[in-house]
Formats: structure tokens, C-alpha cells, sequence
């Protein structure tokens, strides 16, 4: 989540440039359309989830939650889960990440709610969720939701109101512009499943790992300046095996920027990467990530 999170910051450099695409009509255009998708009722069935005590399945939930989806920063749903800390985005709007312990939300949402929250980013009341990245992990197992449904069960309760969410009108037009997501379930393609199959360490699934890091990177790996980001964001790297990515870099390379932050030629990685998620992936997950890395398309830098 954090990762995804952070892609809002990258954005803001672009809003006066949004603001004054087609005027005002143009932008109460796009906050119309934002409004009807956000109000549509979405018919997609629960998922079919089994809760189970067996101490294998909790913590395969927990490493779900806290290394491939990230939940527990500080910008997300926080270290207990129970809500993180309010992101400002000026005109865009305010946004935190609700409490997700039973002493929250998930205690008015039953098992294949929640799954469905994961897979398909539908609420309770059949609505999208605002934010939430579901579709970076709509691949996501039967199986594998079941054990996340498991792990937050056995989360303990606090008592903690939901932070503020306000969408302003230049988040609406940015959202219908595709600048980035606000309104998720309209990005999922609900009729089709995915299947990424069991956990290896083989490209395949490797390039289901790896969604996460399209946000920053660019859907083809070779980064550059995020388009309309600040000059406070730095410029994401190439990662794809080009001469100007990581080209000549073996997996203990590439396992030490994940887990240390440290890159090959011995430069602390910037903090805007969120090191403490990647840093809990497992051998089996980073080693997928490096064999789609290494078969992905090689990529100049900046052609994102």
C-alpha cells in the first residue's frame, strides 16, 4: 500500500497543469464522471475464503500483509493496522488509511468481504474502495486469501476512528485522466481471474511480484521523472537490464538493495523506496522479481 501511496506525491507537480486543461467545465466534467463510477454498484460474487488457526497459515497471511502488500507503514494502515497517518495532497485531497484490526472496519465485514476488499477493491456495500491497490494483488490465490482473511483475525483490537478521506475536484480529474488511481475497482477487470499459481522462483510469477513497482518505475521498468512530479521526488532508476539499469548486477546485488537499500556500487538507496516492505520479502519472492527483471524487455532509461 505504501508504495502506491507514494505515487500521489509524484503527481502533485501536475495539478496546476490539470487545473487549467478545458477549464472549469472540463473539470466539472470529470468530477461528474468520477461521482457516477464511484456511486456504481458492482454484482461480483465473494470470494470462496476458509479461515483457519493452523499457525503456517497466519503467517503466511501476516508475511501477505506486511512484505507483498506493505499495510503496515506509517502511510498506509500503520504498524498495528489500526489507521496511518493522514496523507496531505493540497487540492488533490486527504486521504488515510482506515483501521483494519477487528476493532475497525473488518469487524463489520465477514471473511469473503474482506477477500473481495483484496482481489476485486469492493467494498461491503458493493462500491469501490478509494486508493487501496487492489489491483496489484488481484492475483491473488483462493488460498492465499484465506490466509490474510486468517492472519487479520487473529490482529488485536484498538479502539481508533478512521481518519479523514476527502477527494478534492483536481483528484477527481486526475483520477478520470488516469494520472492515477482513486477509484479502484473500475481498473479491474472483475469477470477475468487471475492465477499466478503457487509462490516460485520463476519469472512467471516474478512479473505478478513486480506490479508493484510499475507506479514509480514505468509499466516497462526503465524509470526516469515521474511525469508532473515535484523536483522533491527523486528520479526513479532504471531497472531493467540495460547498460543503464542493472545490467551486470547478480541477485546478492540485487538482493542487497532490497534488503539493506544499498545499491552495487555502494550508494544508500533514497528513502522514497520503501525498503522496510521489499526488506520482508522472502528468497523465493526477490528471486522471482530478479528472473522477470532479467528477462523483461532491456530499456533505456526514462522511457518508463
Amino acid at each position: 500500500m505504501k508504495r502506491w501511496l507514494k505515487r500521489v506525491s509524484a503527481v502533485l507537480g501536475g495539478v496546476v497543469l490539470s487545473a487549467v486543461v478545458g477549464g472549469g467545465a472540463y473539470a466539472t466534467m470529470k468530477s461528474s464522471a468520477y461521482e457516477k463510477s464511484m456511486s456504481k454498484v458492482y454484482d461480483v460474487p465473494l470470494p470462496v475464503v476458509t479461515r483457519s488457526t493452523d499457525a503456517a497459515v497466519i503467517a503466511r497471511g501476516k508475511h501477505l500483509v506486511e512484505a507483498t502488500a506493505g499495510c503496515v507503514s506509517a502511510d498506509c494502515h500503520g504498524a498495528d493496522l489500526s489507521g496511518g497517518k493522514p496523507l496531505a495532497m493540497g487540492p488533490v485531497g486527504t486521504i488515510t488509511g482506515s483501521n483494519i484490526t477487528p476493532g475497525g472496519v473488518l469487524a463489520a465485514y465477514i471473511d469473503g468481504e474482506v477477500a473481495r476488499v483484496v482481489r476485486n477493491g469492493i467494498k461491503k456495500d458493493g462500491r469501490s474502495v478509494r486508493f487501496m491497490p487492489s489491483q496489484d494483488f488481484s492475483w491473488l490465490s483462493d488460498g492465499e486469501l484465506s490466509a490474510i482473511v486468517s492472519y487479520l483475525r487473529t490482529v488485536p483490537p484498538v479502539q481508533k476512528e478512521n481518519g479523514v478521506v476527502e477527494i478534492g475536484v483536481l483528484g477527481k480529474v486526475l483520477d478520470q485522466r488516469g494520472d492515477f488511481v482513486i477509484d479502484v475497482a473500475r481498473r479491474i477487470d472483475h469477470a477475468k481471474r487471475e492465477a499466478a499459481g503457487p509462490p516460485e522462483p520463476t519469472a512467471a510469477y516474478g512479473k505478478y511480484l513486480a506490479r508493484g513497482c510499475q507506479g514509480c518505475h514505468g509499466e516497462g521498468f526503465s524509470g526516469g521523472p515521474i511525469p508532473g512530479a515535484p523536483s522533491s521526488i527523486p528520479t526513479p532508476s532504471n531497472i531493467t537490464m540495460h547498460e543503464t539499469g542493472i545490467a551486470g548486477w547478480s541477485y546478492e546485488d540485487f538482493d542487497k538493495l532490497l534488503t539493506q537499500g544499498i545499491k552495487k556500487n555502494g550508494a544508500k538507496l533514497n528513502p522514497f523506496m520503501p525498503i522496510e516492505a521489499f526488506g520482508k520479502l522472502d528468497e523465493t519472492e526477490k528471486k522471482a522479481i530478479y528472473a522477470f527483471l532479467s528477462t523483461a524487455p532491456k530499456k533505456p532509461f526514462g522511457q518508463r
